[in-house]
């Protein structure tokens, strides 16, 4: 059985439902599993975990800073272990950016950084309007309008694809 840590950052809490349903995918094929939000700080203490997964979503094009600032700080440790990260946006809806190869803000991400993770996942989000502030809502509602996604106000509209997500989580429980 393996001690699996998978670390996030959310900005609207899609990201930690995306993990748990990793963590339970994970957790079915024998492994133990514990989750911790970054903002928290989380260490990474080598001995306490035998696989590490990384988890972000995305707002208005970049993940937030301290993603990078705690892969930054914890590289060598990351680096140790086998590794994942996977990105969370809504441009991933659409089946030419779904990929992490092909994700635009997963590719400028990973220039951003030096780790090199081993493996990587993309999943489409989710927009809840009615949750969002004001001046998020237009701003989102504007972005949607120019790449032609929802814009309706009131919508709560999930891309999620959760057969990809648990194909990840069966990914890292083999790794």
């Amino acid at each position: 059985m393996a001690k699996v840590l998978i670390l996030y950052s959310t900005t609207d809490g899609h990201t930690i439902e995306i993990c748990r349903r990793i963590k339970q995918t994970v957790a079915a094929h024998g492994n133990s599993v514990q989750l911790k939000d970054l903002k928290d700080g989380p260490e990474l203490v080598p001995g306490t975990f035998d696989k590490v997964v990384i988890g972000a979503s995305i707002r208005y094009g970049k993940h937030q800073p301290l993603v990078a600032e705690f892969i930054n700080e914890n590289q060598n440790t990351l680096e140790a272990y086998p590794n994942a990260f996977f990105s969370v946006n809504v441009v991933a809806r659409k089946a030419e950016k779904n990929r992490p190869e092909t994700n635009p803000y997963l590719q400028k991400f990973l220039k951003k950084i030096s780790w090199q993770p081993q493996h990587l996942g993309v999943f489409a989000g989710r927009i809840d309007y009615p949750s969002l502030g004001f001046v998020d809502r237009q701003m989102i509602r504007f972005i949607m309008w120019i790449t032609r996604g929802p814009t309706d106000p009131n919508a709560i509209v999930e891309f999620t694809d959760w057969k990809k997500v648990e194909e990840f989580g069966r990914m890292v429980a083999e790794m």
